[in-house]
């Protein structure tokens, strides 16, 4: 396999990813016309369509589906390839893509890479930010090296324990809770309760379901800055992470739990030999970041 055609398929995986041969053109630092001048190069090669066309995006053929997962294998072994030639010379170069969900991306990753960075310049990362369903999914395709994760948790990776991390509740200014030292998780019952869509909200449901508590839902959101600012006008009231919370200066309450309730925040990479010299490494700069923060 040449490199001309592992440029082809990494253009042909991002446009899958993206759903779009324009941003996986901006991605790539390159034309759309290139992108599209390699996906059609490639199908010629291999003799058949892998993506279709159409004003709302690309997305797969039956055909392309199929070769989906080989192409994940071989650009990960390509990626692995270079980072262990990268080791050999002095991790000088390689990729690390991270995924991860909010309050990591926010109150982590900044440091970490900038510390990486100061000692590893030429190594480059593709940062990817969604939900704790998003990071597992990434994980299963091999999209990224290396994911923080809710634990406990049943992907095929090495998974590790880094952090217990409290939940909150967090409520508007002034509500009848304001002078309570506590707020009891019954109460979800009662008021109106701003949620994050099921695929996401495994925090507060966890802790509900451990108190056999069903919340009074009125909204759901993707989003948790969202819900912080429905918290704010007075929409109702959530549970959230306090690394979550970390720093912000919200006009709202945040109240621990009765009961008590946590997460543990994971990290998961490719288990075996499937992750390169630069994701190990940067593995052990996450370890020694959360070591100092405990």
């Amino acid at each position: 396999m040449n490199a001309l055609n592992i440029a082809k398929y990494k253009c042909f995986l991002t446009a899958v990813e993206q759903g779009s041969l324009t941003r996986a053109a901006e991605l790539l630092g390159c034309t759309q016309s290139a992108v599209s001048h390699s996906i059609e190069s490639l199908e010629k090669e291999l003799g058949f369509s892998i993506l279709k066309r159409s004003r709302a995006g690309v997305y797969l053929t039956d055909e392309g589906a199929k070769l989906l997962p080989c192409v994940r294998q071989l650009l990960n072994s390509a990626e692995q390839l270079n980072q262990m030639a990268a080791s050999i010379r002095g991790l000088d170069a390689g990729l690390v893509r991270i995924g991860a969900f909010t309050s990591v991306a926010v109150h982590w990753l900044p440091p970490i890479l900038k510390e990486f960075q100061a000692d590893y310049p030429k190594v480059e990362f593709t940062l990817l930010n969604g939900d704790y369903h998003d990071v597992e999914k990434w994980l299963t395709e091999g999209s990224i090296d290396i994911g923080f994760i809710n634990m406990p948790s049943e992907l095929d990776c090495e998974c590790t324990a880094l952090m217990e991390d409290r939940l909150l509740a967090i409520l508007p200014k002034n509500s009848r809770f304001q002078n309570y030292p506590r707020f009891p998780l019954v109460e979800c019952e009662k008021e109106p309760f701003i949620s994050l869509l099921k695929s996401s909200d495994h925090d507060a449901r966890r802790a509900l379901n451990a108190a056999n508590v069903k919340p009074n839902v009125r909204f759901y959101t993707k989003d948790d800055y969202a819900i912080i600012a429905m918290v704010e006008q007075g929409l109702g009231m959530s549970i959230m992470p306090e690394l979550l919370l970390k720093g912000r200066q919200d006009n709202i309450q945040t109240m621990p739990l009765i009961p008590e309730a946590k997460r543990i925040i994971g990290m998961a990479i490719a288990a075996g030999d499937k992750a390169g010299p630069a994701t190990r490494r940067f593995a052990d700069y996450v370890l020694r970041y959360v070591k100092n923060q405990t």
